[in-house]
């Protein structure tokens, strides 16, 4: 399906009133709210690193939450041996996230279609399985506590982490952060090198690019990201389990990106954020949220293509070009 990275960028107005209210969001609202949007921008930030080999490149990948979990545990170890900066844990989970991506893409992106996608999923399985069994590291299936954070040290302040309204404004920047070295990278001459792969990778290489090079970067910048939303999540829940490795939480970011459509920005971003809240009213009515979940995104596949996103972008009134 095809991605179009929005090359203008959105109205400012628009923009500085929509991080505005996010961050006013964790003052207005209860602590269990500030708690779900903590963890709906994390889960933004995984979907939309999941759409740039999805949405960008054409590539669907099962194997996102690999690096995902990765990240978590190097944060986890880093912090578990008594590491005492935030920011360091940060770099390590994404860093670790990013060499797993260039060691596992190097293979995987020689392939196209269902065997690129059954080759990430063999691989986030030998993730999963390696952090299950190496219990000694790992922590096995109970995985790496976090008993202690430190705290995010500013110039002049040192910031607890464990209040949920710092952990969420601590999020919302490195989401935004993260979103934004995606937006660029979708804006800048490698993003339509990307949508020539996607949309014609042998006429590419006939003018002799390099298919297989271009790929590996969007994997392992994806892959970074992932690791960089796995480290957020793990000092949302304090722990580090092999379950973020696991090929069921790789279908996570998908099912945003579907839900909320491949082909703007924002859609797996909106995507993520109808799921948690979804999950949220459903669960008030019935344990069996799923099914209601799984209706919804048979209907959305079957008569909205495009998504949410899509479906808003189709209904938006065209400007008439003016006559020369």
């Amino acid at each position: 399906m095809p991605a179009t990275f929005p090359r203008r960028g959105g109205p400012l107005l628009w923009a500085c009133l929509g991080l505005a209210a996010l961050i006013l969001c964790p003052f207005l609202l209860p602590t269990y709210w500030t708690m779900v949007l903590t963890e709906i921008l994390i889960m933004s930030l995984f979907a939309l690193s999941f759409n740039l080999l999805f949405g960008a490149a054409g590539l669907l990948s099962f194997g996102q939450g690999g690096f995902f979990g990765l990240g978590a545990f190097a944060a986890a170890l880093y912090l578990q041996a008594g590491g005492g900066s935030v920011w360091l844990a940060l770099f390590l989970g994404s860093a670790a996230a990013a060499l797993a991506a260039l060691a596992v893409g190097y293979l995987c992106v020689r392939r196209d279609e269902i065997f690129f996608a059954m080759l990430t999923l063999g691989f986030g399985m030998m993730l999963f399985t390696i952090a299950h069994n190496w219990r000694a590291v790992t922590g096995g299936s109970d995985g790496l506590p976090l008993f202690a954070l430190p705290p995010l040290r500013l110039p002049g302040a040192a910031i607890s982490l464990y209040s949920p309204v710092s952990l969420y404004l601590f999020t919302l920047a490195a989401s935004l952060l993260g979103a934004l070295l995606l937006w660029q990278v979708g804006r800048s001459p490698f993003g339509l090198i990307l949508t020539a792969v996607r949309e014609n990778k042998e006429r590419f290489a006939f003018v002799g690019g390099r298919v297989q090079r271009v790929r590996l970067l969007a994997f392992v910048i994806a892959g970074g990201l992932a690791g960089l939303a796995g480290t957020l999540f793990c000092f949302f829940n304090s722990l580090a389990t092999p379950d973020y490795l696991h090929w069921t939480f790789s279908a996570k970011p998908a099912l945003m990106t579907i839900l909320g459509g491949s082909g703007v920005f924002l859609g797996p971003a909106v995507g993520a954020a109808v799921f948690f809240l979804l999950e949220q009213i459903i669960t008030q009515v019935t344990e069996s949220w799923m099914i209601v979940l799984g209706a919804i995104l048979i209907v959305v596949v079957l008569f909205f293509p495009k998504g949410i996103t899509g479906l808003l972008a189709a209904r938006r009134p065209r400007t008439r070009s003016p006559r020369p």
